[in-house]
């Protein structure tokens, strides 16, 4: 491809009404909302051409407009992120993929979400891309809030579940077990595609986004990487966190 023909825009979606913790992106962590941390991290990326974050609350807006950040505002109603995705792509025309960037994972490396953005770059057939890492803690392979991932011989994913995949029957050398990590990188043509189609059976009863482009017969490249950082979900993992965030700089 035409790398002078491609604009790459990560957008952070960042809601207000998280069940389980309301109003994280601006929970302050080291003196920072959380969605800045996030901000900062994308703003060390070299593949990325705009950043963009997109919420449907103005108490987000307001604070990434604080902090000299780029917001759209986006509708309540969406039910997944990559919708919310999808409706503020539409305020950049000039974007031709677009990299859908977690905004509770202020530890996120710049340079995985680089390499998503170069993935989509050479490869301009390239409907969508995610990354995983390798999972070797038992418990984290038996819980279901920890999404695996099993992939063909080419590096696409043939599934994503929240239960324990493979089921170990065998455990032959080679095989590595996976851990799916919640970015995603999409063309723009597919991503307007895929939010044209129904939430999916498989997609519902996971209730994991991704399972509907792979129901529709879309691949998903999938890149490995060392990057085991985690995101805050709870306040309980708040203080754990920061301390992380105190020690990377």
């Amino acid at each position: 491809m035409n790398h002078a023909s491609v604009h790459i825009v990560g957008i952070l979606p960042a809601r207000w009404g998280s069940s389980r913790f309301p109003g994280k992106p601006v929970h302050l962590l080291a003196g920072k909302p959380l969605i800045q941390h996030v901000w900062e991290r994308c703003q060390a990326c070299t593949r990325l051409d705009e950043i963009l974050v997109a919420t449907d609350d103005e108490r987000i807006r307001d604070a990434v407009l604080a902090f000299g950040g780029n917001v759209a505002m986006t509708s309540t109603g969406h039910p997944t992120g990559t919708d919310r995705i999808a409706e503020a792509a539409r305020a950049i025309p000039s974007a031709t993929h677009l990299i859908n960037i977690q905004g509770d994972e202020p530890l996120i490396d710049p340079a995985l979400i680089d390499e998503l953005a170069a993935a989509l770059a050479d490869n301009p057939d390239l409907p969508m891309v995610t990354a995983a890492n390798e999972l070797t803690d038992e418990t984290a392979f038996q819980d279901p809030n920890v999404v695996k991932v099993v992939l063909d011989a080419t590096g696409h994913a043939l599934y994503f579940s929240r239960s324990a995949i493979p089921y170990l029957r065998n455990r032959p050398p080679g095989l590595r077990l996976l851990r799916h990590k919640g970015i995603y990188g999409y063309s723009r043509r597919f991503l307007e595609r895929f939010v044209t189609w129904p939430p999916s059976p498989l997609e519902t009863a996971e209730s994991l986004e991704q399972l509907r482009a792979l129901e529709n017969g879309a691949r998903i490249r999938v890149i490995i990487t060392n990057d085991d950082s985690i995101g805050l979900d709870t306040p309980a993992q708040a203080a754990l966190i920061e301390s992380l965030l105190l020690t990377s700089h």
